[in-house]
């Protein structure tokens, strides 16, 4: 079966990650993307021919509004709205710059653009500011992965915009509670930047330059970067409220629920 979905380009399974205490995780059952707003035709084939049954979405409604997703109509798809709003700069972004093209005054759009560049944070900060107020919305992703069965097809397929920020601080709390080896989970999160380089970075990056925001290494690492460091800072201060497992757990994940989760991954 094919390991990718026309039109998206940072989809993939998360089975065959090697696990810290020996094995690997399970393929065919926790599946991460960017949107699939832009899922082509062959694309919407590859997916129902998929043992996907849930779709996570993260996105916030105005995102889902401007880029509403694309599912095959040919079988049903439980699908999960878990808006993150703390990790939707790319769609804040978009709407920005929506805005801005709305406007007449050019010094007026200078110095929205400046105020919208300082306040911008830095990725590490952005995912500290997503654990700190996101714990249910990823207790209720896990428990919907703890859930996940094949047959009949209710894996689990999760996304936000560009799938790397909110996917990818998702993905890492419940590869790194299943016992995922630290170093696999950083790796997998930092794969995404080479995965989003070319076409969907340059549309991002030029809708940008449009509006004359000069591409800093900040604003590129937002759009479209997933350095290591920002996804080490998040576990690290994971770590220091308990680890991925205690973390999920305070936002409503049961002991049932968990080790099921982690039968689910890494039995």
């Amino acid at each position: 079966m094919t390991t990718t979905l026309d039109g998206t380009f940072n989809f993939r399974d998360v089975g065959g990650m090697p696990l810290a205490g020996g094995g690997a995780t399970n393929s065919g059952i926790l599946y991460r993307s960017d949107a699939l707003s832009g899922l082509t035709d062959a694309g919407l084939e590859q997916l129902a021919a998929r043992d996907i049954g849930v779709i996570v979405d993260f996105r916030t409604p105005q995102e889902r509004q401007m880029a509403p997703d694309r599912l095959p109509a040919s079988r049903p798809f439980h699908v999960v709205d878990l808006p993150l709003l703390e990790g939707a700069v790319t769609g804040l972004a978009q709407q920005g710059m929506q805005s801005l093209a709305q406007g007449s005054d050019p010094e007026a759009q200078q110095k929205a653009i400046a105020a919208v560049i300082s306040q911008l944070p830095s990725l590490g900060d952005l995912y500290v500011s997503m654990l700190e107020h996101g714990a249910t919305s990823f207790a209720e992703f896990a428990r919907l992965v703890s859930a996940a069965t094949v047959d009949p097809p209710t894996a689990v397929l999760f996304h936000c915009t560009a799938g790397k920020d909110r996917t990818g601080v998702s993905a890492a709390l419940v590869l790194d509670a299943v016992g995922v080896q630290r170093d696999a989970v950083v790796a997998d999160y930092a794969s995404s930047q080479d995965n989003l380089a070319g076409p969907w970075a340059d549309r991002m990056t030029g809708m940008i330059e449009q509006f004359g925001i000069p591409l800093t290494p900040e604003i590129r690492d937002l759009v479209s970067g997933t350095p290591a460091a920002a996804i080490e800072t998040a576990l690290a201060w994971v770590d220091a409220h308990g680890g991925s497992a205690a973390y999920l757990q305070s936002g409503g994940l049961t002991d049932a629920e968990l080790a099921a989760l982690r039968e689910k991954l890494a039995g």
